[in-house]
Parts: structure tokens; sequence; C-alpha cells
């Protein structure tokens, strides 16, 4: 009998130390199943308050693909990114803040904060490299968001997507026209928003103008010589038509009383 509770203990403790075994493996092999965090990010969580995922200062060059879909705020601050693709934050449905600050940010794809409109309250995206605004990257923000010290580059583009743009309107205050288009209105070192008399569209609409004059008058144009060729066409058959009226025989009696016709009148 004791034989048989020592074999039993002793197949007992084997599967254990597999199971702790396992578990050690799984540690180190699997990190983001152990942490739940981003790899190489720090994780903390507040009560109440959500997770917190910082990657700042790491020299990324890409946005993490593992971030935690519970997570409420990003740090993604002092890093190598250059742009931000489509769908980059999808899947982040409780993500409040996000801070992309101090990159090397030149682009933001269409589509590049898809999914967090409900739920952004604040984007940082200062100190970058961002020179054109595409409005197009922000579809369905509402946030608050720092867009100061970057290139800004403002043109009638910029002009005309600013009343389709849905973030919080002081925000847009940060965007500084480091360079305009045209070049002679004044913008440089202006916030776009704030220059009330700032019009970039003016060329656009002074060649609109004139491609409007050009097409109305070679429409003119082109009704007066339909015209003149009309009524020399028509002249030209009338002349025709009484030469050919003039060539018909004509009976006696009929000449006659068209003399008679001719004196009466």
């Amino acid at each position: 009998m004791p034989l048989l509770a020592s074999g039993w203990l002793l197949r007992h403790s084997v599967v254990m130390c597999l199971l702790l075994h396992s578990l050690v493996l799984m540690t180190f092999c699997f990190p983001h199943a152990a942490t739940s965090c981003s790899q190489g990010c720090y994780c903390s969580e507040r009560d109440g308050g959500g997770k917190t995922v910082r990657c700042s200062n790491l020299r990324l060059t890409e946005i993490p693909q593992d971030l935690p879909n519970d997570t409420r705020r990003i740090y993604l601050d002092f890093n190598l990114l250059t742009e931000v693709p489509s769908n980059a934050f999808q899947g982040l449905p409780l993500l409040s803040e996000l801070d992309l600050s101090n990159n090397k940010l030149a682009k933001l794809e269409r589509g590049a904060f898809r999914g967090l409109g409900p739920s952004l309250t604040f984007l940082d995206l200062s100190s970058n490299k961002l020179v054109n605004f595409n409005p197009e990257a922000f579809e369905g923000l509402r946030a608050r968001a720092n867009l100061t010290n970057n290139p800004w580059h403002c043109d009638c583009s910029l002009q005309m997507a600013m009343p389709h743009i849905d973030l919080e309107p002081l925000s847009l205050t940060g965007i500084v026209c480091e360079t305009s288009d045209p070049p002679d209105v004044g913008a440089e070192g202006v916030a776009f928003l704030l220059a009330q008399d700032l019009d970039l569209c003016v060329v656009m609409k002074k060649t609109t103008d004139v491609a409007m004059l050009v097409t109305m008058f070679g429409w003119f144009t082109m009704v007066i010589s339909y015209l003149v060729y009309y009524v020399r066409h028509n002249t030209e058959d009338a002349r025709r038509h009484l030469e050919y009226l003039k060539s018909l025989p004509t009976k006696p009696g009929l000449s006659k009383a068209s003399s008679t016709v001719s004196t009466v009148v």
C-alpha cells in the first residue's frame, strides 16, 4: 500500500513539474501573452482609469501592431515614426488619448485614425514634419488636437478643407503657415484659422474667371460664325433660285399680262 501511494505521488509530481516547465517557457517565449502589453513598451493600469501603454523614446519606426485592445492612453512620443497608415489604431475602442509628438511624421494616410471618433478626446501631433493637412486622415474625429510646431503649407486646398474638419475648432489655430501658395499674400507665420482676411484661393478664382470668359467668347464666336454662314448660305440659295426662275420659258399671254402688270405698277 505505501508503494502504491509513492507511485501516485511520483506521477503527480512529474505532471506538476511538466506544467510548471510549460508555464516558464510561455513566459519567456510569449511575453505579450504573459504581460498583455505591447512588446518593448511599459503598461500600467489605474483603478477605474484603464490601461496606459508607454512606448516613448524607443526609436520605433512603425506603430506597434500588438497594442492591447483595452488601452485608454498610448504614448508614442520621441520615436522615429514617419507616417501613420490607414487603420493604424483600429481595434482600440476605448482609446481616449494618443500622443504622437516629437516624431518625424510627414504623412497621415486616409483613415489614419479611423475608428477612434467615438472615444478619442486628445490627439498630440506637435513637433513633427507635417506639411500638407489631409482632412481625410481625421475623418470622424472631434477630439482636441495639438498641431503646433509643424512646417504647415497653407494653400487653397487647406482653405477649402477647413469647413469640413470636425476637430475641436480651437485645435486648428495650431496650423501656422510656414509656407503658402501664393507666396506673396502674407500668410507666413500666421495662424491660418485666425487670418480672417486671408484668401489663398484668389488665384484659382481669377483663373476660373478667365477660363469662363474665354469659354463664353468661344461660344459667342461660334454663334456669330454660324449666323454669318447661315445668312450667306441662304442668300446664295435665294440668288440661285431667282436665276432659275428667270431661266424658265414664259408663255406669250403670261408675258403680256406680266408686262401689263409691270406697266400698271
